[in-house]
């Protein structure tokens, strides 16, 4: 049900994001081409991985969750940080969101990482709900931040 992305799934992980980007309610956001999902997942230096949410049988995809490394200081190992996943609407429900968790966890298990860590927007309620079912914990004291555009290159250049 679960396997690794290969290099002939970059387009299909390209419509994934447009559909999440669509769910989220930002579909202007997701500007990422296929050119660059190739190099990052499949280039010299991968720096993302992937994983791929098959139904049974007839092993056609229906989700997806592309992942890195991230260090904590604190515990002094990597973890994984889980920057997207997907399951499509009408694959709900199967079990495929469980089992790429599940194999996200046994790669830090695996691996002897000490944390598997996302966001969620905060509207999602059924998403929260899912990852709360599974043991998540939310962090609410902690806030994201982030530089873009003119912001990021401004600093950037100084």
């Amino acid at each position: 049900m679960i396997r690794e992305a290969t290099p002939s799934d970059v387009p299909l992980i390209l419509d994934l994001i447009r559909e999440l980007a669509e769910y989220e309610k930002a579909p202007d956001e997701a500007v990422a081409t296929e050119e660059q999902l190739r190099e990052s997942l499949f280039g010299a230096n991968p720096a993302v991985f992937g994983l791929i949410a098959e139904e049974d049988g007839g092993g056609e995809a229906v989700g997806f969750a592309l992942w890195f490394r991230n260090f904590s200081t604190w515990r002094g190992t990597h973890g994984v940080y889980l920057e997207d996943l997907y399951v499509r609407p009408t694959a709900r429900g199967g079990g495929h969101g469980k089992a790429l968790l599940t194999e996200l966890a046994r790669i830090c298990v695996r691996n002897g990482y000490s944390r598997l860590e996302w966001t969620v927007l905060d509207w999602n309620e059924p998403a929260i709900g899912f990852y709360t079912s599974l043991g998540a914990v939310g962090m609410d004291e902690w806030t994201v931040h982030r530089l873009t555009g003119e912001a990021l290159a401004a600093l950037g250049a100084e």
